[in-house]
């Protein structure tokens, strides 16, 4: 994939890797945020009811901070750059980053469900389910952004 970073398709004004950056940064704002809200008010709810006892008063941001960075990193690796690479349409890369959503949020829901004392069927799919939007819609709003920005005429350059 590196060797073909410069086939992206946009403006011959901007760089490729500028362009990525540009993916990399929007969509992590986006599957920030959005998460923000929806922990606080989907997914908390479910897991304090469950599990409650074991959840810290404050989060470990450091952990979750890793997390974030290096999925966004696996959306752009394995969807996003590819899509942005070749003009895949956004539903096929909403269908593609919701597959890799409920892999990766599947992975920690199943294996949590299958080890752990007092995780719920309810966790599993609230989790899962959020995970699988999150990513969809981060991965596509991301790159629908990106695409705009990087089409459109450089500042100061273009006619």
């Amino acid at each position: 994939m590196l060797a073909t970073l410069g086939e992206i398709k946009m403006n011959p004004e901007r760089s490729p890797h500028m362009s990525i950056a540009i993916l990399y940064l929007v969509t992590v704002v986006i599957f920030l945020a959005a998460d923000v809200i929806g922990l606080r008010y989907i997914v908390k709810p479910v897991f304090d009811r469950d599990i409650g006892h074991l959840l810290l008063e404050t989060p470990r941001y450091g952990p979750a901070l890793v997390f974030y960075l290096f999925f966004v990193g696996a959306l752009l690796w394995f969807v996003s750059l590819p899509a942005l690479r070749d003009g895949t349409s956004l539903g096929a890369v909403w269908f593609s980053a919701a597959v890799l959503g409920a892999v990766g949020y599947g992975t920690y829901e199943f294996s949590n469900l299958a080890t752990l004392k007092g995780w719920t069927w309810q966790m599993l799919w609230t989790d899962l389910i959020w995970g699988t939007l999150l990513s969809a819609t981060s991965a596509t709003l991301g790159l629908a952004i990106t695409r705009a920005f990087v089409s459109s005429p450089a500042p100061g350059g273009g006619s």
